[in-house]
């Protein structure tokens, strides 16, 4: 059972390693952005709002190492205005439709008790 092995505050618990993922203020975002579908870099731009230009190249680069997303050529366009899209891996998408999806469904039930006093 993982929560025998996993004692509080062990470098090597698998918690740790779950919650490095979500980490960084805006990967999640972007997971949760992608389970829509693949994505052209300018529509992540609008549809992730307030993130950066640079925040948002940095956020893909760091998912891509992760091998939680994959940047594919997007084929459906002519050749004049392909480019790359950005979609979710079968491991993204079981963590972002799974634990990820479950994390938001979690604070937008306690968003009164989380807000804090």
């Amino acid at each position: 059972m993982l929560e025998e092995s996993c004692q509080t505050f062990v470098s090597d618990c698998h918690v740790r390693a779950a919650a490095e993922l979500i980490r960084h203020t805006w990967d999640p975002v972007v997971l949760s952005a992608l389970r829509l579908g693949p994505t052209r870099r300018n529509e992540l731009l609008l549809r992730v709002a307030g993130v950066s230009d640079k925040v948002l190249t940095q956020v893909l680069r760091r998912l891509q190492d992760r091998g939680l997303v994959i940047k594919v050529r997007d084929t459906g366009r002519p050749s004049e205005h392909s480019g790359a899209v950005y979609r979710l891996s079968p491991l993204g998408e079981s963590f972002a439709n799974g634990p990820l999806a479950q994390l938001a469904r979690w604070a937008a039930d306690n968003q009164a008790e989380l807000a804090g006093p």
